[in-house]
């Protein structure tokens, strides 16, 4: 499974950080170049993906994790991805207030903070900061930002944004 990193606009080191925080077994990851790319276009991240991965296939499914405004240009491309004949296993969206997110596979968001989660419409299987967190401090130290893996209404798990994604990654490589 190729894991395809949208960050959203900031320096890459927190990207780097962040990756160092959520590494797991092997995987293929893609960092979209934000540093040369709008990070908000679907297109530039289709083509990204296109280059990086070569015609759409069931066969070698992807999964995104974007950031801020790398979430539009993230779900725009799965949505692309997927119609185009590729299989996308899950998109999750970390802090990408306001986006609406839409699409025939799975897909999560983190907040850093309970407002955000609440007010993006959250459902099963999301997480929020608790205590809240700074925007860029999500993204940049998952392993540190404490939470409530929200499995289904009514039903929290503590955890790290770190063991949450770990949880997930996990999941989808399995499938």
């Amino acid at each position: 499974m190729t894991v395809i990193i949208v960050p959203g606009i900031h320096q890459q080191e927190l990207t780097a950080s962040f990756l160092l925080g959520v590494t797991t077994a092997p995987v293929e990851w893609l960092i979209f170049p934000t540093q040369d790319k709008s990070a908000y276009s679907g297109s530039d991240v289709l083509r990204f993906l296109h280059k990086s991965k070569g015609k759409p296939s069931r066969a070698e499914p992807v999964l995104f994790i974007c950031f801020s405004a790398g979430v539009v240009g993230a779900m725009g491309a799965a949505i692309a991805w997927e119609f185009a004949g590729g299989q996308v296993k899950a998109l999750m969206a970390v802090d990408g207030w306001g986006v609406p997110l839409t699409g025939n596979f799975p897909l999560h968001r983190l907040s850093h903070d309970y407002f955000t989660h609440w007010s993006s419409l959250a459902g099963a299987n999301s997480f929020y900061a608790e205590p809240a967190v700074a925007h860029l401090h999500l993204w940049s130290n998952p392993q540190t930002t404490l939470g409530w893996w929200v499995k289904a209404p009514g039903l929290q798990v503590r955890c790290s944004a770190t063991e949450f994604f770990r949880i997930f990654l996990a999941k989808y490589e399995e499938l």
